[in-house]
């Protein structure tokens, strides 16, 4: 952990201006603005500068404005990250832009990024429709120093779009318990892209609340810490922390260098907590079993079993499991109910796993009320 006499550690962000290795998402603290003005206070206190907003984020835009104002910082302390989301018309995107910058009490940001591109269609809108016209228009006016992406798509996806040119940075889902994207993450940074990894603490498996059998393999580390130090090592610019209160930011001024052999050792005993468990049936998330001719994501539904058969964390992948068709392109779309035991994939799979045999356990272990995305 830092202290207040320590200068704040800061990243290289795509063009733009360094980013704090933490970044302050603002979807959670929303119940007033006072309670995001106390985190917005907090997170500057502890050493981040950078703020992420969208207006698909409810009042976010608008209490994040206001905390700015209320606090006197000036848009020199801070770099704000705010999005649009594709497939609007100019016109409707340059408005959503306009009310943003309003909203924010700002003349410019200083990231724009396209809000989920998630879809083939929605690279396209911003790479010759009118997300193109939208992107070079914010650029040439001033409105943002750079611009950049979100995506929550597939990895192809996800390398045309690194590999376009048009973005400086790219906000992924980069997490210790789901690293498959960290090649695509590594290309990027190479090519002097920022990175910003989405929800380590939430979406990489609720690890502010982690399982018991989770905390006896990482002890005498927390859960958290590790996973925040395992990103932070491999270079990644920044990692989005949602507080919805000053207490959720104890992370904060963990510092970006090399695993020490305290961590490394966690590490492993993460790998042998998760083969012990499952034994011969641990999917090592080589892809090979796709394409599926039903569609079924097949690796992120096993990597939902090696979770909770793997390290008890049958609460988080029973959540992410219930999202499941429930949240449009943001998630996977069809659950393990769907195979019907085609076969297809059995030869593909280097470890000879039984999938359909697994994914029928896995819909069993998992499958629960259907869940809603926090937003949209």
């Amino acid at each position: 952990m830092t202290t207040g006499s320590i200068k704040p550690q800061r990243r290289p962000f795509g063009s733009g201006k360094p980013v704090s290795l933490f970044t302050l998402g603002t979807m959670r603290a929303l119940q007033s603005p006072g309670q995001l003005e106390a985190v917005v206070e907090a997170a500057v206190a502890a050493g981040i500068n950078h703020l992420e907003t969208a207006p698909a984020y409810g009042p976010s835009q608008r209490y994040v404005g206001q905390a700015i104002r209320r606090l006197g910082l000036s848009p020199q302390q801070l770099v704000i990250t705010s999005k649009v989301l594709p497939s609007q018309s100019l016109a409707s995107a340059q408005d959503e832009l306009r009310r943003s910058l309003e909203q924010l009490g700002l003349e410019r940001l200083d990231n724009l990024a396209v809000h989920g591109i998630n879809r083939t269609e929605h690279l396209d809108w911003a790479l010759q429709g009118p997300g193109h016209e939208l992107l070079s228009w914010a650029l040439e006016e001033g409105l943002t120093d750079q611009v950049g992406f979100s995506s929550h798509g597939s990895d192809a996806l996800i390398a045309a779009a690194i590999r376009s040119g048009r973005f400086s940075f790219a906000s992924l889902h980069l997490h210790l318990f789901d690293p498959a994207r960290l090649p695509l993450a590594e290309e990027a940074l190479a090519k002097g892209l920022g990175v910003m990894a989405i929800s380590p603490a939430d979406k990489g498996g609720r690890l502010f609340d982690p399982p018991e059998l989770l905390r006896q393999a990482c002890t005498p580390l927390e859960p958290l810490q590790l996973a925040y130090r395992f990103l932070l090592a491999r270079g990644i610019s920044t990692l989005t922390l949602g507080a919805a209160e000053p207490a959720e930011l104890h992370w904060a001024g963990l510092d970006g260098g090399p695993l020490s052999e305290l961590e490394q050792a966690a590490l492993e005993r993460l790998h042998q907590q998760q083969q012990q468990r499952l034994g011969a049936e641990a999917c090592g998330q080589c892809r090979a079993c796709l394409p599926c001719p039903q569609q079924l994501p097949i690796p992120e539904l096993l990597r939902l079993r090696n979770l909770a058969v793997g390290h008890g964390m049958e609460s988080f992948a029973k959540e992410r499991y219930g999202l499941i068709g429930q949240a449009g392109h943001w998630f996977e779309e069809i659950d393990a109910a769907a195979c019907q035991e085609c076969g297809d994939c059995l030869p593909r799979c280097p470890h000879h796993l039984a999938i359909p045999e697994l994914l029928a356990d896995t819909h069993q272990r998992l499958a629960s009320p259907p869940r809603r995305r926090l937003w949209g």
